[in-house]
């Protein structure tokens, strides 16, 4: 057999195994396997590539007003002298040449005086770094299938809340740290073994708890979109070792690194500087899809992770919408966004707004002024056929044109009739209305359900 038929048969094997049946070590070692085809799929396909590019020219653009505006933040608590050797860790992989440019970036900041800068200057400053915060959340978004971003405000109070919480938190963790190791109870403990040894493993493993916690915090609050706490810190586990792996690798590369600066001579170090910058932008995001595929592991498998739908499943996710919506209409309750929606029918919010925009566009339904944006009837679900919804749908991704050429075909033609005519038969006379009091008995159902915890 050769390496191709086998890996292909393998790549089958793994996504076609029907995992109720399989013991649960077994679905764990199936789950795993599905995330790395996953991974390997996302990162062939090349569009993460792009987007960590695209994140190391806004970060060369961002670092020195977004570690002015951090300076200024820490100068008030009389901090800010912690920021260089806190960038000459960050930079430490590249050596000698990473504190040069570390310093480099420090002599940049302390020459951009905040408060001389006028009205002006300080709204491009803070221009410049949201910038940077809007692409991170851009490439998050695009992640978690979210198809609409913060609004203005939300944008301004929750960057502002970062870029004036961030640095401080960041600080307090590593004075934290070193003042707990510094207490004389704590030198007293050290003394006697194995607790030496722990605090020694503690000392080697602070940093990766700290990077393990900022990615963390950074994977739950970027997207806008709801992420489970526990999917977060998963995700920022990995990207943590990858990230500490990483600079294990390039500082075992500096060491041999002569040649190369022979090549490119004094832009060596640069081109080293902007390849460790992409290496972090991607591990991030490669960190921030493992917190979406645990949180949604029905998105593992397809092209795409299944950002497409087939035509049999949007037509069920729309009734599935409309009953809901219906529903909710019926007895009065309040409308619903599509953020809900998504987490009741336990999908990705990308599918929900892919039908609701569409419904919205057909007049079917009304979304409101207010972020997010709740939906609703546009009218009485009695004067909303059913057959009207589906062929809504249809129109999307209809081409009257080449339709009417392919009906040139008579038995083309004759067959496509006789579709419609059936699909017209069976729909006759049902409307939304005729949706509604089954969805009502499921919700109750569910709701007795848990009270009574089954």
């Amino acid at each position: 057999m050769s390496v191709p038929s086998a890996a292909h048969a393998f790549r089958q094997r793994i996504e076609q195994a029907e995992l109720t049946r399989l013991p649960r070590w077994q679905r764990a070692a199936f789950q795993l396997a599905r995330l790395g085809l996953a991974l390997h799929r996302d990162l062939t396909q090349g569009y993460l590539s792009l987007q960590a590019m695209g994140l190391v020219y806004t970060t060369l653009i961002s670092i020195v007003p977004l570690l002015a505006v951090s300076f200024s933040v820490l100068k008030g608590f009389g901090v800010h002298n912690q920021l260089e050797p806190l960038l000459f860790n960050a930079l430490e992989p590249l050596g000698a040449g990473g504190m040069e440019i570390a310093g480099r970036i420090v002599e940049f900041v302390d020459n951009m005086r905040v408060g001389v800068l006028g009205s002006v200057g300080l709204a491009l400053l803070l221009y410049t770094v949201v910038s940077l915060l809007q692409k991170i959340e851009g490439a998050f978004n695009d992640t978690w299938r979210v198809r609409r971003a913060r609004s203005f405000t939300q944008r301004f109070s929750h960057y502002l809340s970062v870029l004036l919480a961030g640095p401080v938190l960041i600080f307090a963790a590593f004075g934290l740290t070193a003042s707990l190791g510094s207490t004389e109870l704590a030198t007293t403990l050290t003394a006697y073994e194995p607790l030496g040894r722990l605090s020694a493993l503690a000392g080697r493993l602070t940093p990766l708890l700290i990077v393990w916690a900022a990615f963390a915090f950074i994977y739950w609050f970027v997207p806008n979109t709801r992420v489970n706490l526990r999917s977060a810190v998963i995700g920022a586990l990995v990207a943590a070792v990858f990230w500490q792996l990483a600079g294990w690798v390039f500082a075992t590369f500096m060491v041999g690194a002569t040649r190369l600066a022979a090549v490119y001579s004094g832009f060596a170090i640069l081109i080293l500087f902007l390849t460790w910058v992409y290496v972090g932008w991607l591990i991030l995001l490669v960190g921030t899809r493992i917190a979406f595929y645990h949180q949604h592991p029905e998105c593992l498998l397809g092209p795409a992770g299944q950002r497409s739908m087939s035509p049999r499943l949007i037509e069920r996710l729309a009734l599935t919408i409309a009953a809901r919506i219906t529903a909710r209409h019926q007895s009065g309750a309040e409308p619903v966004s599509s953020k809900a929606l998504a987490q009741e029918i336990g999908t990705i919010e990308e599918r929900v707004l892919a039908v609701l925009d569409r419904l919205d566009a057909e007049g079917i339904l009304v979304r409101s002024a207010e972020e997010p944006p709740r939906y609703l009837l546009s009218r009485s679900p009695r004067h909303i056929r059913i057959a009207e919804l589906i062929d809504a749908l249809h129109r999307e991704v209809e081409d009257p044109g080449t339709l009417a050429r392919l009906d040139r075909d008579p038995a083309v033609a004759r067959i496509g009739e006789a579709l419609e005519a059936a699909r017209g038969n069976a729909l006759d006379g049902l409307s939304l209305a005729d949706l509604a009091p089954a969805q009502l008995a499921s919700d109750q159902a569910e709701a007795s359900d848990s009270r009574t915890g089954r």
